[in-house]
């Protein structure tokens, strides 16, 4: 009889030993420190607070009830996808709207604190996804790029750090069940990055949307002849801030426009570089988005891209940000730095089932072919949207571009926008609704003004090349909500001609609708 020691190792042992090789080898480039996990959550948590709480719910008469601009009648025979598939669609009343969003914030709270993370991460996404198809003319590319990572927040520990759930076992039970089958409990303490397939598909996502952006900015004429950034400073409704203070900057706009090229070009070295590199290129980005969120009027796009970025920092930056932050943290739970928690939420004292069950491989399989058919169709959808495949017939002509993350690309609007509504009453001349005064058509002193919100801009922008079916409702909303004496209302959509050094020509006025009041 053979001794122990002198055994050779089975099978099991081999793949365990094999597949640890190999998470010490990628770990570095697709594996996510459990303090990014966290400050991710909290970040991502915050910002779907804010879209909720700032811009949703202070407009739900105007764009979610069925007596403002987009009523569901008008949703349904224009995206009738959308009608069917959005809860938000069962009522037009602004109660129920305003209830689903208490909803969605008490999901986002949940989140924010880390309790039965994985169930607010789901509430989350669906109240999220059909909230913003009940009306898709007044999100942006940041609305969908979150929703996309709140999907793939399904497959993370995200309450890996700084949550409650990181200390309820019942919590983190069977949690790596939906990792996409990868490892997350190494056994090397040296290394307290999570690494499975979530963590792989959410950093190549976010890589793949700068290179998709990248080969969209070399198709254009406009970015590469460095006139792209400062035309997009010239587009008034968009300027906001600082962006008045920097449009008449010819030079800096110019050094803009190929720093952003340079720094797309190099948003692969996200995954490559690792260490101070790594962090280098990171926080590039996030400068690069905090300057859009201060010059231009982007919503929550800007910040959603910098709490994905967060998951980009290596241990080495988390380590000198808890240093930093040591003299702040109280003795809490949620401030204890000594725990080393793994993937799943879970302790170092948390080992990994050395026989899962049939039912859980069967599960880990199904969720690892989840998470990669649903990364391949969003490599597909970007090529899409940068011309590099082709569309199917049926979807050649329809609204792909509309909602691809292009980010003025490949070739920004090429004229300023803004709208001017004409009330006419039953005598005396026609005002202007917005403000009483006469009616002009020229181009006012602040383009971003005439849009009373965030909201309204994107629904402004959003429409603009619309018929007059979908015009029909903001005359009506027109009609109904001005304290002003008209018999009609017209609605203009106005544009000016621009170009990097400022508007060419003069405006011109297209009616979209004559609706008597």
């Amino acid at each position: 009889m053979t001794p122990p020691s002198q055994r050779p190792p089975n099978a099991g042992s081999r793949y365990a030993a094999a597949r640890e090789s190999v998470r010490e080898r990628v770990a570095p480039h697709l594996g996510i420190d459990p303090r990014a996990l966290g400050a991710f959550r909290i970040a991502v948590a915050l910002f779907v607070l804010a879209d909720l709480v700032v811009y949703r719910l202070p407009a739900v008469d105007t764009f979610y009830a069925d007596g403002g601009v987009l009523p569901r009648s008008t949703l349904a025979e224009t995206f009738p996808l959308l009608a069917r598939g959005s809860l938000h669609a069962i009522s037009g009343s602004a109660w129920v709207q305003a209830s689903l969003l208490a909803g969605g914030g008490f999901a986002a709270g949940c989140l924010l604190v880390g309790y039965r993370t994985r169930a607010a991460t789901g509430l989350s996404l669906v109240l999220l996804a059909s909230l913003y198809a009940r009306n898709p003319y007044v999100i942006n590319g940041g609305n969908t790029i979150l929703v996309v990572f709140l999907f793939l927040s399904l497959f993370l520990p995200l309450d890996a750090r700084w949550s409650l759930s990181s200390d309820r076992p019942g919590d983190r039970s069977d949690r790596s069940d939906a990792d996409g089958g990868g490892d997350d409990s190494p056994e090397n303490a040296l290394d307290p990055r999570v690494c499975s397939l979530g963590t792989a598909v959410t950093l190549m996502t976010l890589v793949s949307i700068y290179a998709a952006n990248a080969v969209s900015k070399y198709r254009s004429d406009a970015w590469m002849s460095g006139i792209a950034v400062p035309r997009i400073f010239q587009l008034g409704e968009f300027t906001v801030w600082l962006g008045p203070l920097v449009s008449d900057q010819a030079a800096v706009l110019a050094a803009i426009n190929w720093s952003w090229i340079a720094l797309l070009s190099a948003s692969p070295a996200l995954i490559v570089a690792t260490g101070r590199l790594r962090t280098g290129v990171a926080l590039a980005f996030v400068a690069a988005h905090l300057g859009m969120a201060a010059t231009m009027r982007l919503a929550v796009f800007p910040f959603v891209m910098v709490a994905i970025l967060l998951l980009f920092l290596p241990p080495g930056a988390w380590d000198l940000v808890e240093t930093a932050a040591s003299k702040l943290r109280e003795s809490t739970r949620l401030g204890e730095p000594d725990r080393t928690h793994r993937g799943g939420g879970g302790t170092e004292s948390r080992a990994a089932s050395p026989n899962p069950s049939r039912a859980r491989r069967g599960i880990r399989a199904g969720a690892a072919a989840l998470l990669v058919g649903f990364f391949l169709a969003l490599v597909w959808w970007q090529a899409a949207g940068v011309g590099l495949v082709d569309l199917p017939a049926s979807e050649a002509s329809g609204e792909l571009s509309e909602v691809s993350w292009s980010f003025f690309a490949p070739d920004p609007p090429d004229a300023s926008s803004w709208y001017v509504v004409r009330g006419t009453p039953e005598s005396g001349d026609p005002i202007d609704l917005r403000d009483g005064g006469a009616v002009t058509y020229d181009r006012p002193p602040d383009a971003a003004e005439t849009y009373p919100t965030t909201l309204w801009h994107q629904f402004g922008f959003r429409i603009k090349n619309a018929g007059e079916s979908r015009y029909r409702p903001v005359a009506s909303y027109a009609c109904e909500r001005t304290d002003r004496d008209v018999a009609s209302v017209t609605v203009f959509h106005v544009e000016q001609a621009v170009d990097a050094d400022g508007p060419v020509g003069e405006p011109e006025a297209h009616e979209k609708i004559r609706l008597a009041c």
